[in-house]
């Protein structure tokens, strides 16, 4: 899954980083609220019920909180205005909160497989649970599910791969309850060592997710070219504003959610450099209201004939 890639549509409505701020705010602030619930809900019921596997996914449930707050600094951090220091804003500040996310995610699930390794080498320490246990993995599962699809559909609505990656977050959550539960109800019904093994299962499924939202992070903060597909819209853009005869050499990098891009534009030899100027204005203004688009830098340059370099405008017949 391409989590931080969106499909680019013109008749999408388009949301300023401010706005995608502020929803961030709103969803992360709620998730806050569920996770403490739930993580205290948990631990308190996990010693009380002898659930090791409670215990861990309440303290996973904690692990949330952190991410919550990593996302809201963030959130705060990118909507800030332009500076001396930072010409194109602090939009990556959400790329870096992405990539946080996913080393916690990785941490959690290591240390999950390390605790379900350590019980699998002595299965005689399980204890049987009692059945509370697994009402409460039951209503964290159902719970945590419902926060995910609130989560993502608010992201997908705004655009934002920050608050994709933490909705993630969310149903990875919603797993591990879902396989604590299937330990739980093998503990209850005779086979203690189905708790350890769901917990070696949440672990890598954990740390897959993790893995993955930090190597996507830290691409994108290499200067990750946007998808081909967006590209392409973006190509198509420049052709259609009048006076472009060719486009080339359309370079791209990601910055945050939105997209900063270069581009050579042909425009007729023989017009003024005036004239020329007006067509650049315009090919900037059209992609930037129809596209992610944070910045667009174009090079004029004198057309002749188009050739199999470029992509010329369609010629009347």
């Amino acid at each position: 899954m391409k989590h931080q890639e969106f499909a680019d549509d013109p008749e999408d409505e388009l949301y300023s980083p401010a706005e995608r701020a502020a929803a961030a705010s709103r969803c992360t602030w709620v998730s806050v609220g569920v996770n403490l619930a739930l993580s205290l809900i948990q631990i308190v019921v996990g010693i009380l019920s002898k659930s090791q596997g409670l215990i861990a996914d309440g303290i996973h449930s904690l692990s949330d909180l952190v991410a919550d707050f990593v996302v809201l600094f963030a959130s705060h951090k990118s909507k800030q205005d332009a500076d001396e220091g930072h010409p194109y804003g602090h939009l990556r500040f959400e790329t870096a909160a992405s990539m946080v996310l996913g080393l916690l995610l990785l941490a959690v699930g290591v240390g999950m497989i390390w605790s379900a390794v350590l019980k699998l080498e002595s299965p005689e320490s399980i204890q049987t649970v009692h059945v509370a246990a697994l009402w409460v993995a039951g209503g964290a599962l159902v719970t945590k599910e419902l926060l995910f699809r609130f989560m993502l559909a608010v992201a997908k609505k705004v655009k934002s791969s920050m608050l994709i990656a933490n909705a993630w977050h969310a149903r990875s959550d919603a797993a591990s309850s879902l396989v604590v539960g299937i330990g739980i109800a093998g503990n209850l019904a005779g086979y203690p060592i189905l708790d350890p093994i769901a917990a070696l299962v949440v672990g890598c499924m954990i740390s897959k997710m993790g893995w993955s939202f930090s190597w996507n992070a830290l691409n994108d903060l290499m200067d990750r070219a946007a998808d081909e597909e967006e590209v392409a819209t973006i190509r198509i853009t420049l052709i259609e504003t009048p006076g472009i005869k060719g486009v080339h050499d359309v370079r791209t990098r990601k910055m945050g959610d939105m997209i900063v891009v270069d581009a050579h534009i042909e425009v007729e030899a023989s017009i003024t450099v005036e004239e020329g100027h007006a067509i650049a204005v315009a090919a900037r203004q059209n992609v930037m209201q129809r596209h992610r688009v944070l910045s667009l830098m174009t090079h004029v340059d004198p057309w002749s004939r188009p050739d199999l370099d470029h992509v010329s405008s369609p010629q009347p017949t």
